[in-house]
């Protein structure tokens, strides 16, 4: 086997012979190195950008909120509005068996906040204790609402962040006082800042928070048809089984029928709708009544296009990859042309067509790992660049995971070996009497 520095010396002088046509074959190797990393991170960014919103939101949670019938059911017609309440809430805590968590929320709009330094039209929301969970509303001043706070129906509020800065600017608002239209409120803490594009209600940075028992007494929903008992929408979690069972349905479905056969309803949303049918008097088969937002389904569905999205990038960067080594192969093969006469001089002194076959093959591989090594460096440094700028929505910037490197470095040997073995055997089969005959 030739020594490494007699493989470098060769292969450098091989490139600086043929600077266009190395250039060229190199190029190719180079962009699809490139573009595996490229777009897989954009896949990966992505999909991590995603979950972390859900996560903002709440990744495993239910929204279950009013709706109108659409069936004739119990004797009334179509069109009748289902209002939910607490009693809703209630029964669902009891009947339903795939529900771990469940909250009421209440929420009122144009609530005039004021602080002793500003004031603001805010939206409110009443709430349970373990909607902060589920909701992953987190303090990172004072404390999160409590149960003795609903218990006790306390004047105390949450501040979303933006909200803060706007109320109290830099100031610490924990243990200040906040009149919601008039009514004094002791703030207890703020959330922290939220990276969050959207949600059903708007910004959780901009919003406050109260015990769901206090809103009831003080903000009831207006309106003739409405009691101090209704409410705006029910946060509830299934179990975690729960959610599972879902994903491997959602699985067994895309696979049968694709994206256009798919019912993702789920057992949990069957259920609900199943208990809220007996207590409001419409037909459970009514999709209508009641409306449902499943962050879980949201989020299967999202993985499930990243990974077709990932599959579809990773077969563009393949062929491309493939065929920068059909490059190498076709430069490999014009070298062992070109120095045909040096083959026949070189076994005319004694070299074996083992050696032979070494030289060729260990050129040819060093030829693809270095401009393997040339396309992670710049697709790392175009990811690194692409990172400095803002993101949007949804998006995690540029990531380059362990595991694609694994898979660029597997893709990428096994083109060296396959684009240099048979470049090598060809050269070590030639005779060497045809070889010194040889003229170029």
């Amino acid at each position: 086997m030739p020594a490494v520095t007699d493989l470098l010396t060769q292969t450098f002088a091989n490139l600086r012979a043929n600077k266009l046509r190395s250039f060229l074959t190199m190029f190719g190797i180079v962009w699809g190195v490139v573009s595996i990393l490229v777009l897989s991170a954009v896949g990966e960014g992505f999909g991590r950008g995603n979950q972390h919103v859900l996560e903002e939101l709440g990744k495993n949670i239910i929204i279950i909120r009013n709706g109108r019938t659409s069936l004739q059911a119990g004797g009334e017609r179509a069109g009748r509005f289902i209002q939910l309440t607490y009693d809703d809430v209630l029964a669902l805590g009891r009947e339903s068996r795939l529900l771990e968590h469940i909250s009421p929320e209440l929420m009122r709009g144009s609530i005039k906040a004021k602080s002793a330094f500003n004031a603001s039209a805010v939206q409110m929301s009443g709430i349970w204790p373990i909607y902060q969970y589920m909701r992953t509303i987190e303090v990172d001043r004072g404390r999160p609402i409590s149960r003795q706070d609903c218990d006790d129906a306390r004047r105390v509020l949450l501040l979303g962040f933006d909200l803060s800065k706007q109320l109290f600017a830099d100031r610490d608002p924990v243990g200040t006082q906040v009149t919601l239209n008039s009514v004094p409120y002791t703030v207890i803490g703020r959330i922290r800042k939220k990276e969050q594009d959207s949600n059903y209600t708007g910004q959780d940075d901009q919003r406050l928070f109260i015990p769901y028992e206090t809103a009831r007494k003080d903000f009831p929903l207006p309106g003739a048809n409405n009691t101090p008992d209704d409410v705006s929408t029910i946060i509830a979690s299934p179990w975690p089984y729960v959610t599972r069972m879902l994903r491997e349905e959602i699985e067994k479905q895309l696979g049968a029928s694709g994206f256009a056969g798919l019912n993702s309803r789920g057992p949990v949303e069957q259920e609900v709708r199943d208990i809220l049918a007996r207590r409001h008097d419409f037909d459970p088969a009514d999709t209508e009544a009641i409306s449902f937002w499943n962050t879980a389904i949201e989020a299967i569905m999202f993985d499930k296009m990243i990974a077709g999205m990932d599959a579809f990038f990773l077969a563009v960067s393949v062929v491309t990859l493939l065929l920068g080594g059909i490059g190498v192969m076709n430069i490999m093969l014009v070298a062992v042309r070109e120095r045909t006469r040096e083959i026949g001089v070189r076994k005319a002194v004694g070299a074996t067509a083992r050696s032979i076959q070494w030289q060729f093959f260990g050129e040819g591989l060093l030829l693809t790992g270095l401009s393997g090594v040339i396309g992670f460096l710049v697709g790392a440094g175009l990811c690194s660049l692409v990172n400095l700028a803002p993101m949007p929505e949804r998006f995690a910037g540029m990531i380059i995971t362990w595991q694609i490197n694994v898979i660029a470095v597997g893709l990428l040997t096994l083109v060296g070996v396959a684009a240099s073995t048979y470049p090598a055997r060809r050269a070590s089969l030639l005779p060497p009497i045809e070889a010194l005959r040889y003229e170029a």
